[in-house]
Parts: C-alpha cells; sequence; structure tokens
C-alpha cells in the first residue's frame, strides 16, 4: 500500500499497474484472493516462496537491499569491500538518515532516511513521531540506534497497534531524558565520526491518525499462504494492515503475490 499523510492518512492498494483508494472503501465489503503465483519484484522471475518481502531467492542472496546490515546498519560492511552492490549502497546508505522517537504501541527508538519522513512512521502505524538526531549515513544511524537500545525498545507490538488503545506520550520529555542519560555514548561516538556527524535536531513532534471505523477488540490475522481468500467488510487500515471484521492482513507481507481485488456487495 501506498500511504499520505492527511487527517486521516490516505492509503492506496498498488495491484499492478493499478491504483485503488482505500479510504472511500471503509465499511464496504473487500475480497482479495491470491491466484497461487509470486513474482519476484526485482527481475519477475516467477518463485514458489517470496523471501525479503517479494524476492526470488537469487535476488535475495545478490541484492544489497537484502543483505543483513539492512536490518542491521551497525553490520555495514562496504568498507571491507564486501558490499553487494557498492553503487547502491552509496545512493542509499551513504545520505542523511535521521534516528527518532515514536509511538505506535509504545516508545520505540527508529531510524529512516531523511527523505522517508513521513512515511516511515505512518508505515509503523505511529500516532506521533519526532525526529531527534540526523547522522551523516545508515552505518552511523545504526550505531545510534543501538545506543539507544540500551534504554528503549526499537520494535512495535503490532497486535496493539491494530487495538488502537495506545495513549499519547510526551516525546520532547522523553527525548530530552534519553539524551541526557545516553550523552557519554554520543561522545564517543562523535569522536569516533566527527563532532558535526550527529546532530542534535530541534524538531517538533507529529501526530496522525488513520482511516478506521471501528478497531478489533481480538487480532486475528490472515495469511495468504494458509488460506487464498480473504473477505471482510472493511474496517480500517493502519500501518501497513487492511483491518476487516474478519481479521487483519499485511499486506506487505505480500508483496509480490499475485491478487485479485474486488470490492462492495456482490
Amino acid at each position: 500500500m501506498a500511504v499520505e499523510p492527511g487527517d486521516p492518512a490516505r492509503y492506496t492498494l498498488r495491484a499492478g499497474d493499478d491504483r485503488l483508494p482505500l479510504g472511500p472503501l471503509l465499511g464496504e465489503p473487500l475480497r482479495l484472493a491470491w491466484s497461487g503465483a509470486i513474482a519476484c519484484t526485482n527481475c519477475g522471475r516467477a518463485t514458489r516462496k517470496s523471501f525479503g518481502q517479494g524476492h526470488c531467492y537469487p535476488c535475495f542472496k545478490r541484492l544489497a537491499r537484502c543483505d543483513t546490515c539492512i536490518m542491521k546498519p551497525e553490520l555495514c560492511h562496504y568498507f571491507q569491500g564486501t558490499c553487494r552492490e557498492p553503487e547502491w549502497g552509496e545512493s542509499h546508505c551513504f545520505q542523511p538518515h535521521i534516528v527518532y522517537l515514536a509511538n505506535a504501541s509504545g516508545l520505540k527508538v527508529g531510524i529512516t532516511r531523511a527523505t522517508q519522513v513521513p512515511t516511515r512512521w505512518l508505515d509503523q502505524g505511529a500516532i506521533q513521531a519526532l525526529p531527534i538526531l540526523e547522522v551523516d549515513s545508515r552505518q552511523q544511524s545504526g550505531f545510534v540506534e543501538m545506543l539507544f537500545k540500551e534504554e528503549v525498545s526499537d520494535r512495535t507490538n503490532w497486535r496493539a497497534m491494530l487495538k488502537g488503545e495506545t495513549p499519547e506520550l510526551d516525546l520532547p520529555g522523553e527525548r530530552d531524558r534519553l539524551l541526557e542519560r545516553l550523552a557519554p555514548g554520543l561522545a564517543e561516538l562523535r569522536e569516533r565520526f566527527g563532532a558535526d556527524a550527529i546532530r542534535e535536531l530541534d524538531a517538533s513532534p507529529r501526530s496522525f491518525t488513520y482511516p478506521v471505523l471501528e478497531y478489533p477488540t481480538k487480532v486475528a490475522s490472515h495469511n495468504f499462504d494458509k488460506r487464498a481468500e480473504v473477505a471482510g467488510r472493511l474496517m480500517g487500515i493502519k500501518g501497513q494492515y487492511l483491518m476487516l471484521d474478519s481479521g487483519v492482513i499485511n499486506l506487505r507481507k505480500f508483496t509480490g503475490y499475485e491478487v485479485a481485488v474486488s470490492h462492495g456487495e456482490s
């Protein structure tokens, strides 16, 4: 799903070359039927299983975007001369990254390219977010995130996020607390990478709302690999989840799956 900021966020379902705005479908029946086919989003070849959110196995093993260091940037091995795609790494990893605090199911720390703000927060279903630091590269953001993970989680509890019961937090207060507590570790990183490599941001918190008619009281998830058809009345969209009265489904998990979409009363 593509998402744009708004009040509430505006979602569009992408299926091949087709685009379907989802906001107008709230309250309507929605049916998703997987044909059984999966195509690699990089090379287009058919694959029996999706790896790394939409790749065939050869691409999964070859592409830098599927390497371990994408999930753990501190493990970047570009300077060892072993990056899978050095040019891709230079264009994606060696650019400004933001270290942020967000609230989707509680306080968490995260990192994203500066160009992905605020899309990254909407993808996570955050109701609040606050950029706190800017760094020069993805690897540096990974080291900063590791430091913050000593005090705060880097995970979202997706079930809690989908229940819509998360209370708002004082993110500026949490920022100030963490920056003070982690000041020695940040000083060591600045000594390693340069005084200007890790910059504090004077940003205001952002708040987000989502198109939801009714949150589930019990979260049950759909899975195309177990059942090829998902149907129900669309009750909301949050993060990368469709919330149906029959259960929820994380569409990003099934990137590359060939799915037919129909909506409205039959």
